[in-house]
């Protein structure tokens, strides 16, 4: 499990560079001369090659050494954040953030797969969920920091930060990181293959719905408390720790969860159920949505440990290609609930409305989710995660 850590680190740094543009908006925004929902447009555009690319670079590299693509794309990541403190301007912006978005996306579908397969199966659930952690801490610990750093010292000064903690990353990688085991190479067609596979689609579908919902939302957090509670720019820290906090007490607790329970399925459905109801009740707590943000950002962390164990146990001989394929799906729907959300901001919605459309969202994830096929008569414990059912499952 010591391995898993060294993985962990440059998803920590995954995470800190996802969400810390969400505190910086206003700022950077004011730096480059344009509209706050324009400047949102850099998440969605971080968020679009981040899922473009993890599907397409794990199919076609299957088979490849996964170490050596884990330390590419981590380098591809850096130099994206590099760019991204150098842009004189939004489109330059724009662009820098897509490298990111490249690195991003490849590291994060390797090293998940990469992380659980460095340990035996009973342990799955718990290296999935410290490299979850790692991302999840990246946002607790992080973004709060790099939205004060940005205060005293500029957003720039942020992204240098990111850069640095990037390139710690890899070189703490490229120091200890052991070989692991790479899947055996796939075909174009079954590549395809998983586009279209029952059992998969419903769980990427949840993956997608979940994304549009909550880290769509996430980004524009600081213009919804503002109307919602009179929330100022320089009041936003305190709900940052908070939403992140959770996340972090989600991603870690559901790992150990599903391992003793083998009830992913179950899982899932009681996380949506929350997520839509936490989403729905924080227009109305204004300045006291703290509890809302902490449940908010548990579940909206928690639901990719299961949703990742499901899918290795329902494909294990594409598992790289179908976690890539969630991945993909997690951050389009980031991107479509970012953009969404912008131009609804644009076009003159209140930003407080936000979280009940957020919350529909999420009921709809919930419904997909309730609806999918599940395998009939699983044994007393069992879930699709379970290698017991993995035959019944894939006929689902």
């Amino acid at each position: 499990m010591r391995r898993v850590w060294l993985l962990m680190v440059g998803a920590f740094t995954l995470g800190l560079d996802a969400y810390v543009m969400a505190g910086l908006l206003p700022v950077v925004a004011g730096d480059l001369g344009t509209t706050v929902s324009a400047a949102g447009q850099m998440v969605t555009v971080f968020t679009l090659a981040y899922a473009v690319s993890a599907p397409l670079v794990a199919g076609l590299v299957s088979g490849v050494r996964p170490r050596t693509l884990i330390l590419a794309a981590l380098g591809v990541f850096a130099l994206g954040n590099a760019l991204t403190a150098l842009a004189p301007s939004l489109a330059v912006l724009l662009l820098a953030r897509a490298v990111a978005g490249v690195g991003a996306g490849v590291y994060s579908a390797l090293s998940t797969a990469a992380g659980a397969g460095l340990v035996e199966d009973a342990r799955r659930g718990r290296a999935l969920a410290l490299v979850m952690g790692g991302m999840s801490a990246g946002t607790v610990l992080g973004v709060p920091l790099g939205v004060l750093l940005a205060g005293q010292a500029g957003w720039r000064a942020t992204m240098w930060v990111v850069t640095g903690l990037g390139a710690v990353a890899l070189v703490g990688l490229l120091a200890g990181l052991p070989e692991v085991p790479a899947d055996p190479p796939v075909s174009a067609r079954k590549r395809l293959g998983a586009l279209t596979d029952r059992a998969v689609l419903p769980i990427v579908g949840v993956s997608f719905l979940a994304a549009v919902a909550s880290l769509g939302l996430y980004t524009y957090l600081a213009p919804v408390l503002a109307s919602a509670g009179g929330v100022g720019e320089g009041d936003l820290t305190p709900y940052l720790w908070a939403w992140g906090v959770g996340g972090v007490l989600g991603s870690v607790l559901a790992g150990p969860l599903v391992d003793r329970t083998g009830r992913a399925f179950a899982l899932v459905g009681v996380v949506m159920a929350v997520l839509a109801l936490s989403l729905g009740v924080l227009p109305l707590l204004g300045a006291a949505a703290f509890p809302a943000l902490v449940v908010w950002g548990a579940v909206g962390w928690a639901l990719q440990v299961p949703q990742q164990h499901r899918l290795l146990a329902l494909r294990a001989e594409r598992g790289t290609v179908a976690l890539a394929l969630n991945n993909s799906a997690l951050y389009l729907g980031s991107a479509v609930g970012s953009g969404a959300a912008g131009l609804a901001l644009a076009a003159g919605l209140a930003p407080r409305a936000l979280p009940w459309a957020a919350a529909v969202v999420a009921a709809a994830g919930l419904a997909l989710h309730l609806a999918a096929r599940r395998p009939a008569a699983l044994p007393k414990g069992c879930d699709e995660g379970s290698d017991q059912v993995r035959s019944g499952t894939r006929r689902a």
